[in-house]
């Protein structure tokens, strides 16, 4: 197992990508002395390219479990991500973009709730950030909230008093913090993943929503991207 794990400490699930947010947030969960579930969602995105990474970062931060579930949103489209819709390569925009794939996070988390659950862990961990991002409604600070209350209100754990917390810490966060934050919990971003849009190479398009948050990211934190170039992004 990686250094830095705590055996005694409180389970958590952590949904967990492949990406820059979702490994820093199980860096800083693993720091924070939780053991690691980690969740990652195959619902047949365009970028599965990024469940290989989530592999190897759950592996890397020393996961007690990682369990990869088949979850196929492309039975109801709806995004550029599970439909034959392009990706937008002008830049971010404001407003919600045809990247977002409708109540996303709400079923990712349900998910994560019903592991956590079941195994006992009462803390789910998601890399959403209001501030640096592309305008998703899931995203939000009153979205979380909202769902943390539905949580203790739906499950046998929350009526007998328990309770479960959703942690965002990046929620605050701008781009170029969180690669700060990443990596001061030492989290493996050059296993990460970001594209949307991956080119027939298997390489990153860098002109994606996604690509673009990222190198801004790096670049205000006047640190390079370990992954750029790198066979880990090229697999």
């Amino acid at each position: 197992m990686s250094s830095g794990l705590n055996p005694s400490g409180p389970l958590a699930v952590v949904l967990l990508s492949g990406g820059l947010d979702s490994t820093t947030v199980a860096a800083m969960a693993r720091a924070s002395g939780y053991r690691l579930l980690a969740l990652t969602i195959d619902y047949n995105q365009r970028h599965r390219i990024e469940l290989v990474h989530a592999a190897r970062v759950a592996e890397a931060l020393g996961a007690e479990r990682h369990i990869t579930l088949p979850l196929d949103l492309r039975g109801f489209g709806g995004s550029a991500l599970t439909d034959d819709i392009d990706v937008p390569k002008g830049g971010v925009e404001p407003g919600i973009p045809v990247t977002y794939v409708p109540a996303r996070n709400t079923i990712f988390l349900s998910v994560a709730l019903g592991w956590a659950e079941s195994a006992g862990a009462r803390d789910l961990f998601i890399g959403v950030n209001a501030l640096d991002y592309s305008g998703y409604p899931d995203c939000r600070p009153e979205f979380i909230q909202a769902f943390e209350t539905m949580a203790n209100a739906a499950t046998k754990a929350g009526v007998e008093g328990d309770s479960f917390r959703v942690h965002t810490p990046l929620a605050a966060m701008t781009k170029a913090d969180i690669v700060k934050a990443a990596e001061s919990v030492n989290a493996p971003l050059h296993l990460t993943w970001s594209c949307y849009d991956p080119t027939p190479a298997g390489t990153p398009c860098g002109e994606c929503d996604s690509c673009r948050l990222r190198a801004k990211g790096f670049e205000e934190a006047g640190v390079p991207d370990p992954a750029f170039g790198s066979a880990a992004q090229e697999r």
